[in-house]
């Protein structure tokens, strides 16, 4: 009987050092994983940070504006001018109807009252 405890507690040792073992590769790989996508996040950020960069670079407004002059035959861009845009009095709101006035009806109400008296204030 002893033999077999002693047999079944190595089994269990062994057991748990492979579990322990499997877990530890497992933790690794999962933390390599995670390092990696760190690292893409990282260069994403930085590509995007030069995109930005780009992309005010190609939008500064003296640039847009030689292009236009440059190319305005072709496109017919005019500058924007305080003419271009529409008074306030042309923007067509919508008409919001008026709320009518709230009835109140007593009409079949029961009246309640805390000293004892029955409705109509008859004693009785």
């Amino acid at each position: 009987m002893r033999t077999i405890i002693v047999l079944l507690t190595a089994l269990c040792v062994i057991g748990s050092a492979f579990w322990a073992y499997h877990e530890n590769y497992q933790t690794q790989e999962a933390y390599a994983a995670s390092q990696r996508l760190q690292g893409e996040i990282g260069e994403a950020r930085a590509r995007l940070a030069i995109l930005r960069a780009e992309w005010a670079y190609l939008n500064r407004p003296d640039r847009l504006h030689e292009l236009t002059d440059l190319n305005f035959e072709k496109i017919g861009l005019l500058p924007l001018a305080a003419e271009h845009f529409g008074a306030i009095t042309e923007v067509g709101y919508p008409v919001v109807p008026q709320a009518e006035e709230l009835e109140l009806r007593f009409d079949g109400s029961i009246e309640v009252s805390s000293d004892g008296t029955a409705a109509g204030g008859a004693d009785q």
